[in-house]
């Protein structure tokens, strides 16, 4: 089970950087009230949350 949740811690890592890209991405567009369908932050905080979650229990196991 410890390597699948050093899977998953990864693929939350990814997770994480690619939403900080499209958090930049969005922040420095040329229209700044052209509105986007994806909340970029939240993604971040919630896959950062995730991966805290899943790098302690692989340590605990």
């Amino acid at each position: 089970m410890t390597p699948m949740l050093w899977s998953a811690s990864g693929g939350l890592l990814a997770l994480a950087i690619v939403a900080g890209l499209g958090e930049r991405r969005r922040r420095l567009r040329r229209d700044p009230d052209s509105v986007g369908w994806v909340d970029w932050p939240t993604v971040q905080m919630l896959a950062l949350i995730a991966l805290a979650v899943t790098i302690g229990l692989a340590f605990k196991n």
